[in-house]
């Protein structure tokens, strides 16, 4: 990784070093810039190749002479707006799409779907000024592979260009921590609803169903519990209330649909 000399500014105080460099460049109305236009020589194929779509100038002009002052990436071409990059099919397809979420007069969570589509195999890094924990996830659900802070360190998004290039996923521990909420809840949303019941049960009324699934009477099931035939009673209509059923019989059924009665392999 090569040596930028920035290391203490954070990404937007890079922007603006490079304001000489971006008053010599020729853009057209849309605003991009592809690399053709700066420079002819081929691009070696182990070459990351970065595209940057953001709406301010000088945040673009910034983020080129960083990545470009790595050896192993360049960019490819930069744009104001998602709109835009979708329009223009003579775009190359690029390694990772640098993509703001606020890009002014669009919003960049709205196109991210379609740039994934538009650019495959292409991966998507957020990188943003937004501290939105919920606009961070909301990216993270439609496609992107992480996100950067733009208040955060230039080497910080060198790694996460490499990162996210090499099949990983670049994400801070707040938005992991949030992530990994969004998954359990989403787990348990899904959750078979019969088997949220028979978690109700409780350990003596667990047996008691794996007894009767093995065609054993309430009193047969009192002599090998060592309980009451009363106490059975007792169980059985807690039993029956929590899973829904009417009767033994239908209690039977369940548990060797469920599996309730399945004796552990030896």
């Amino acid at each position: 990784m090569g040596s930028t000399g920035t290391s203490s500014r954070p990404l937007r105080s890079v922007a603006l070093m490079d304001i000489k460099r971006l008053q010599m460049m020729k853009t057209g109305n849309q605003g991009f810039v592809s690399k053709s236009q700066r420079d002819s020589r081929p691009i070696d194929t182990g070459t990351i190749k970065v595209c940057i779509i953001d709406d301010h100038a000088i945040v673009r002009a910034g983020l080129r002479m960083l990545i470009e002052n790595s050896p192993r990436m360049t960019v490819l071409w930069e744009t104001q707006t998602a709109s835009g990059a979708l329009a223009d099919l003579s775009l190359g397809r690029p390694d990772i799409i640098l993509l703001d979420l606020d890009l002014g007069t669009e919003k960049g969570l709205d196109f991210l779907p379609n740039l994934m589509d538009r650019f495959s195999p292409a991966r998507i890094l957020v990188l943003t000024a937004l501290a939105d924990t919920q606009q961070h996830l909301a990216a993270v659900a439609a496609g992107a592979n992480g996100v950067v802070l733009k208040e955060q360190a230039p080497e910080t998004l060198i790694q996460a260009i490499e990162s996210v290039h090499s099949g990983e996923a670049w994400l801070g521990r707040s938005l992991m921590t949030a992530v990994m909420g969004k998954l359990s809840r989403a787990a348990a949303e899904k959750q078979d609803p019969e088997a949220e019941k028979i978690a109700r049960l409780t350990p003596r009324e667990v047996e008691i169903v794996g007894l009767v699934s093995e065609g054993l009477n309430g009193e047969r099931i009192a002599k090998q519990l060592r309980i009451s035939e009363a106490t059975v009673r007792n169980h059985l209509t807690s039993i029956l209330g929590k899973l829904g059923l009417s009767n033994k019989f239908e209690l039977a059924v369940y548990a060797h649909r469920h599996r309730l009665g399945a004796k552990p392999s030896s």
